[in-house]
């Protein structure tokens, strides 16, 4: 099985993306939504982010404190990298299960914002990046999130660089509004597919 990785910036389109290769027979796992799951059920990250935040990190129904974990993700750089450090492996962990659950499948994926930050490009063959311009990039952004501009700009740049991402991936699908995306896509599967690539 070849295992992508769906990747690009906030804006970009990367869930968009992941669900026309769905409609592709390409099954797409979601790093962000599975790290929330992963947050509350799994038994190994709940006794960490208890003993570096207090019970409080929980609240009586077992839900995820959100406004206490981000006021401490967001006080200091070192308490992201401490936070990452918990949950990356794991979410790598239930990535590599969910591959391996798949049956009869010739290409699967992995949809994640912070790909190359999380360390997760060495679980996949091959990542593709959404490419998308930045001022429609902050655009889309404040449409869907009801963001300011200036939010959506803070953003961006606590990512890594759009350029940087592009510059390392092995594919480019460009998300313009005027590209059509279909034929990028296939193009993408069909070389991946040919064995030439991986």
């Amino acid at each position: 099985m070849i295992k992508i990785a769906i990747t690009g910036g906030i804006g970009s389109g990367k869930s968009y993306i992941s669900h026309l290769l769905e409609t592709m027979d390409v099954p797409v796992y979601n790093a962000d939504n599975e790290a929330k799951r992963l947050m509350v059920s799994d038994e190994g990250i709940r006794r960490e982010l208890i003993a570096l935040l207090g019970k409080e990190v929980y609240d009586k129904e077992g839900a995820l404190n959100k406004p206490l974990l981000a006021s401490y993700l967001f006080s200091a750089p070192e308490h992201v990298r401490q936070i990452n450090a918990i949950i990356h492996p794991r979410v790598r962990e239930d990535f590599i299960r969910w591959i391996g659950e798949l049956k009869e499948c010739e290409i699967a994926g992995m949809e994640s914002a912070i790909l190359y930050e999380a360390g997760f490009e060495n679980t996949v063959d091959a990542v593709v990046m959404v490419y998308a311009p930045l001022e429609l990039r902050v655009k889309r952004a404040m449409q869907r999130d009801n963001a300011t501009e200036q939010q959506v700009r803070a953003r961006i740049l606590a990512q890594l660089d759009d350029e940087e991402k592009r510059s390392r991936a092995d594919f480019t699908v460009l998300n313009d509004g005027t590209v059509p995306l279909l034929p990028q896509l296939t193009q993408v599967i069909e070389e991946l597919k040919s064995g030439k690539f991986v």
